[in-house]
């Protein structure tokens, strides 16, 4: 097998590794494209201590995390032979013959491509177009993962997109996937601090003009005593999309249904009026 030799502009000499290696990768493993990929394409520094970033990992695949309708998320784990390595979450938006496309075109709506024939293919569904909208999907989750840690919302460290598919932080629960809130049981006390989380985040987002759009307790992470957002590539702008607010109301209504279910006592509307204040 050949291999071409390590990129020039690797950022540091210690990030070697023998080629010759790649013969006895198996099947499903890789070596990292970490450092060969666009800066764009990485993480926000600074990149977090636990992060293997060495261009001699090998990234292994340990199976399906969590399946959907546009992408399936699998379990990686990214490792230097011989050392301790991580497990990241690897968001896959689907190959063209497999992917359906359930987006509500709504969300788009205040959004531009930059590439004309690209948009024209995506509005007829031709094949190109939906291999275009599924790396526009990727995209859009990428920069709106970046742009949510950026500003302090809880959510997975971005680690890298390459194609149509992102890899990130695997969030976690005394070592395992962390469950969904949706199935979570809090007592009295943490169900109310849990409620101050998502508000003080979706106040950070309305802050800069932005809301989830699909949020409720299924694509939120209860990873002990905090909450992690998830699921990200219909992110809404609130000035340039005309259905913005109706999309934040019902952020509010998704989010404080469960948490009246489970006893406590919040108002969506009071929520809604918040928020709505915040973004001017």
């Amino acid at each position: 097998m050949t291999s071409a030799g390590p990129a020039t502009h690797d950022p540091d000499p210690r990030f070697t590794f023998d080629y010759q290696a790649l013969d006895e990768l198996e099947d499903d493993q890789r070596f990292t494209r970490y450092w060969d990929i666009e800066p764009l394409m990485r993480g926000p520094q600074p990149v977090p201590d636990w992060l293997v970033t060495d261009r001699a990992s090998v990234e292994t695949d340990l199976g399906i995390l969590k399946t959907g309708k546009e992408a399936d998320v699998f379990l990686l784990e990214r490792a230097v032979r011989g050392q301790p390595g991580v497990v990241l979450a690897a968001k896959r938006y689907r190959t063209n013959e497999h992917r359906d496309f359930h987006r509500n075109a709504g969300y788009t709506e205040g959004r531009k491509t930059k590439d004309s024939r690209e948009a024209r293919a995506i509005a007829k569904k031709t094949s190109f177009g939906r291999e275009a909208a599924a790396g526009q999907w990727a995209w859009a989750e990428w920069e709106s993962l970046q742009r949510c840690y950026a500003a302090g919302v809880p959510v997975p460290y971005p680690v890298q997109i390459d194609g149509t598919e992102i890899l990130m932080e695997l969030v976690t629960l005394d070592g395992e996937a962390a469950p969904r809130l949706a199935t979570a049981r809090p007592e009295p006390g943490l169900l109310s601090d849990w409620f101050d989380q998502l508000r003080t985040a979706m106040t950070a987002m309305a802050e800069r003009g932005f809301a989830h759009g699909d949020l409720s307790p299924y694509n939120i992470l209860a990873a002990g005593e905090r909450l992690v957002i998830i699921d990200l590539p219909q992110m809404v702008d609130l000035v340039a999309n005309p259905l913005g607010m109706e999309f934040l109301l019902r952020d509010c209504h998704n989010v404080c249904t469960w948490f009246v279910r489970r006893g406590l006592d919040v108002d969506e509307q009071a929520l809604f009026s918040d928020l709505a204040a915040s973004c001017w």
